[in-house]
């Protein structure tokens, strides 16, 4: 709610019975998420609605973006969007730290309030937009912020990992190639026990596999859909994990 608005519906009791929110961008992109409409409401074009009202926040030569579901694809290509690529979401129960860690001339180290200027930028090429005030706001919340530096100290890569109700959510994780980012995401997950889950693009066999080796499971592979993209963001393929699939 810091970094977007929230749209939806209450019934006659004003209790919430649907959601959709709107995450805007320093440019011309924004992200819509969290499109929920109560088990006892649908039917009734609720998510039409406040998925509407999403893209009427959003000024006109604004590209949208959103990972749908099965159930919400319909109604989303009926409002214009198409599927432009797929997210691999992956969950583990156990993971299975590495056995000997490979030697890089790399440091992963805490994230410093200096740092912040250069994951921007990182975060920046990767994605192919500004988004400093959201990652001011993740790194708030997150449970553990990460930078990859190189020999002269410069951050290369980063990783956030946030810990919500039942999984440790990793990402985003921005590297310049998968080795760094397995780097970045064995410290974030091998002192937590418990559930994680990462939602990686696709493009990434390699750390998918590697995923697979550390007991991560790929349990579905959503789309992502785009309206209005007359303006692409031009990524550089270092993106390895999404923050989430509200945000992108």
């Amino acid at each position: 709610m810091q970094v977007g608005t929230i749209f939806g519906h209450k019934n006659s009791e004003g209790t919430l019975v649907s959601s959709a929110a709107i995450i805007p961008y320093e440019s011309k992109l924004a992200s819509i998420g969290m499109v929920i409409v109560s088990s006892q409401c649908r039917g009734l074009g609720l998510g039409r609605e406040v998925t509407e009202a999403c893209i009427k926040a959003t000024l006109e030569d604004t590209t949208l973006m959103l990972i749908a579901t099965d159930e919400g694809r319909p109604l989303y290509e009926r409002l214009g969007f198409a599927a432009v690529e797929r997210i691999h979401k992956h969950l583990c129960d156990d993971y299975k730290e590495p056995e000997s860690i490979p030697s890089m001339d790399v440091t992963i180290e805490e994230l410093r309030s200096n740092d912040f200027r250069q994951l921007v930028q990182l975060d920046e090429g990767a994605m192919g937009v500004r988004r400093s005030r959201f990652l001011k706001q993740r790194t708030t919340q997150a449970n553990q912020s990460l930078v990859a530096k190189d020999k002269a100290g410069n951050v290369i890569g980063y990783g956030l990992s946030i810990l919500g109700p039942i999984h440790l959510i990793i990402g985003p994780i921005v590297a310049p190639n998968h080795e760094i980012a397995c780097l970045i995401l064995d410290r974030l997950a091998c002192q937590h026990k418990g559930k994680l889950r990462m939602d990686v693009p696709s493009g990434h066999h390699t750390f998918l596999q590697h995923l697979q080796r550390r007991g991560f499971t790929e349990v579905n592979t959503p789309p992502v859909m785009a309206k209005q993209s007359a303006y692409e963001p031009r990524r550089n393929g270092t993106l390895f994990a999404i923050a989430a699939q509200v945000f992108g």
